[in-house]
């Protein structure tokens, strides 16, 4: 099993909240490459504890996954089924709740925001949502072939953050000329007060059109689906946070009820939040507290030294 931990000082892995048999490390990206990745994790999990395990994971922002073991792992997004997921692959942003079927090993996880695809991937992002596909498709196949047998020489934990900051720096060093639009539209999806395209519109200081455009070849959909969805996640993950059942009280206050939350849960879940919770979100969950706690912490960091200075 990998070393569990993280590089963030600060946080402890027993609040990870990790299952029996499982490894996890959690690291932020260097912090000029952290406006294009969002974090990098490894999982390790024991075979013999966890062969055939069934678990979730939530619409979002796309991800790269490099899977070293040698046991197949699938996924199915709606009615695509991917059997076996590429050793590399990129997930598009997706729009639905993605069900993994995994037989224990390591996998290696980046996330994506917006303006990482836009320096990274040529293809627009609306043609991929929804899809996993073979990373060397969009990046240098010999590179992420060196890059695969340098993760499976390195102790799979403390080297790992230093060997994917070295193989993301050099892809992500050209600027894109919608950059800045790319900013407003991501400050603005993360804005609780923003939920509707004309608001969107002109605090952005574009045309609705414009904005569209803008949305679905970088966020891979239209400006409404992206404000809906982002936040329905941000009140899931609240209410993932709070406890085991339920809690109506964590939902946005622009939603004007229950049921209204409710519809956006069978949207981008395809079911209720109470049958979401009552699944094997183990995993899932792990990851998003070792997240939380990580960025919270750096976060606390950087407080601490702009005081003292």
């Amino acid at each position: 099993m990998i070393e569990s931990g993280t590089h963030t000082v600060g946080v402890r892995v027993e609040d990870f909240g990790l299952p029996p048999g499982t490894a996890l490390r959690v690291d932020l990206p260097a912090p000029a490459l952290r406006p294009f990745l969002t974090h990098y994790h490894v999982l390790d999990s024991d075979p013999g504890l966890h062969d055939g395990v069934v678990s979730w994971a939530l619409p979002g922002w796309p991800l790269i996954r490099l899977i070293l073991t040698d046991a197949p792992m699938t996924l199915r997004i709606g009615n695509r089924l991917y059997d076996p997921i590429p050793p590399a692959a990129l997930y598009g942003f997706a729009s639905r709740a993605r069900q993994m079927t995994t037989h224990g090993g390591v996998t290696v996880g980046i996330g994506l925001t917006p303006l990482g695809w836009a320096r990274m991937i040529a293809a627009p992002a609306d043609r991929l949502r929804d899809q996993v596909v073979p990373l060397e498709d969009h990046l240098p196949a010999t590179r992420i072939a060196a890059l695969r047998r340098d993760l499976r020489d390195s102790d799979g934990s403390r080297e790992v953050a230093a060997l994917l900051d070295a193989f993301f720096a050099p892809l992500l060093a050209v600027p894109n000329r919608a950059e800045a639009g790319i900013e407003m539209l991501m400050r603005l999806v993360a804005d609780d007060r923003v939920h509707d395209i004309a608001t969107a519109s002109e605090a952005a200081g574009m045309s609705q059109t414009t904005l569209r455009r803008l949305a679905t070849r970088y966020f891979g959909f239209p400006p409404k689906t992206l404000l809906v969805q982002q936040r329905f996640l941000r009140s899931l993950r609240r209410m993932l946070m709070a406890g085991n059942k339920p809690d109506y009280s964590q939902i946005a206050p622009t939603y004007f009820d229950k049921s209204h939350f409710l519809r956006d849960a069978d949207r981008f879940l395809g079911m209720t939040p109470r049958r979401f919770m009552l699944l094997d979100n183990r995993y899932m969950l792990a990851v998003m507290r070792a997240r939380t706690l990580v960025t919270e912490a750096d976060r606390a960091g950087d407080d601490a030294l702009t005081m003292a200075r």
